[in-house]
Parts: C-alpha cells; sequence; structure tokens
C-alpha cells in the first residue's frame, strides 16, 4: 500500500469512526420532520443565515399560502413581510420565488421530480438564484429524496477537530463523505443531523468538551487538556 492510499484508509477509517461514535450517543432520529416537500425546499432557503425557530415561524406566518401556486402568485413585497423572522427577508423573498419557479417547471409535482436524474436536479437548483451547494444537497436529501451528503459549518469543524484533512472545497468534501459513505439518502440525511446535533450540543466555536462523546478522538479536547495542565 502506498502512502497515499494508507492516508486515504486513514482517513476514511476517521469518517466512519465518528459517525459510528455519534450514532452510539445520539442514537437514531428523524432530523426534519416534514411531510410537505415544497415546505422543506423553503424552509432550506429560509434557515440560511438564521436558526430553524426564525425559519419556522417564517413558514407558520405563511400559513395556507405555504403552497407553490399562493408563493407564485404573491406580490414580492408580501411575501417578503411574510418571512421577516427568518431575516434578509426581502433576498429571501426572491429566491423562494425562484426555486418555485424552477419548481413550476415539474409542474409542481414532486413525483416528475423524484423521476430526474439525482446530478441533473443538483445542477438545475445551483442554477436557482440564491441557492448553493448546501442548501442545494438538503433539498435532494429531505424533500426530493436523493443521496447527497450536506455540508455545513458543523461538519467542518466537527471533523477539523478530530483530525480529518478537510478539503477547503465544498464539492471535494461532499465528494470525500460520499467515496467513504455508501450512497443511502436516509443515512445521509440522519448523518446530517448528527452533526448539527453534535454541533449544537457540544461543538461550538467555544466547545464544551468535558462530556463530548468524541473527546477520545478530538484533537482540540487533547488541546484544552494540556492547557489545564
Amino acid at each position: 500500500m502506498t502512502e497515499i492510499e494508507r492516508h486515504s484508509a486513514s482517513q476514511s477509517e476517521l469518517i466512519l469512526s465518528v459517525f459510528d461514535t455519534l450514532e452510539q450517543h445520539y442514537g437514531y432520529f428523524d432530523w426534519w420532520q416534514r411531510n410537505d416537500p415544497y415546505e422543506i425546499v423553503l424552509g432550506a432557503i429560509l434557515v440560511q443565515n438564521t436558526n430553524w425557530k426564525n425559519a419556522e415561524k417564517a413558514l407558520i406566518n405563511l400559513g395556507e399560502q405555504c403552497n407553490p401556486r399562493s408563493v407564485a402568485a404573491m406580490d414580492l413585497d408580501e411575501l417578503a413581510q411574510k418571512i421577516r423572522s427568518s431575516g434578509y427577508y426581502n433576498q429571501k423573498a426572491i429566491k423562494l420565488k425562484a426555486v418555485t419557479e424552477w419548481f413550476s417547471k415539474y409542474r409542481y409535482d414532486i413525483s416528475e421530480v423524484r423521476e430526474q436524474d439525482k446530478d441533473q436536479l443538483r445542477k438545475e437548483l445551483l442554477e436557482v438564484k440564491g441557492i448553493g451547494g448546501e442548501t442545494a444537497d438538503a433539498i435532494l436529501v429531505y424533500a426530493i429524496g436523493k443521496p447527497s451528503f450536506v455540508i455545513d459549518a458543523y461538519a467542518r469543524r466537527i471533523f477539523t477537530r478530530n483530525g480529518l484533512d478537510v478539503p477547503k472545497s465544498y464539492e471535494k468534501f461532499r465528494a470525500l463523505m460520499e467515496s467513504v459513505i455508501p450512497l443511502d439518502t436516509k443515512r445521509y440525511g440522519y448523518y446530517h443531523g448528527l452533526l448539527v446535533e453534535h454541533g449544537q450540543q457540544f461543538c461550538h466555536p467555544k466547545p464544551k468538551c468535558q462530556d463530548c462523546p468524541l473527546n477520545d478522538s478530538c484533537l482540540e479536547a487533547k488541546t484544552q487538556t494540556q492547557t489545564k495542565i
């Protein structure tokens, strides 16, 4: 085995070990508990640069108008005011209109969307105004049901602290995850949820290492322990 192959194998082992530890600690749960795919699409945009609580307020405020035909017909200013709680509401209103226009190409029928190839759908989503890699992958996994690994700040922070050579590029990091973890929509959705849950509970910018289930492997935890000594 070459040095490159050994490095690749150790990185793969590290990734799987982190997820195994998190699975044992948190158990299984459904991360995005929403039944309406369109509502999930809107939520993926509304949660940008804010927390889920504020995004959910916006969805609740849309009420019965939280459907593609209503959003398409709604005045842009009215839509912006309805989603005000999510922050950056003027820009997000434009994004919601744009993604709804994309959905209209499939006659607002999620089953038609699901018949398409994942790579083609991802390409289309990335061409929608205001949708980057993280939002596109969240929509693919949670709304459409396609296996596309979601990379976010929590994933970067947790794996960097646990010694992974994290690629700077979003696409390279996503490709690394998908090369190690078999393509599985349910697992990808769950694993993203594990990282978010762990990031919110322990792996803050200023981490809470003491009771963290990953503190045996985490470089940050070891550094903090040495500092205290």
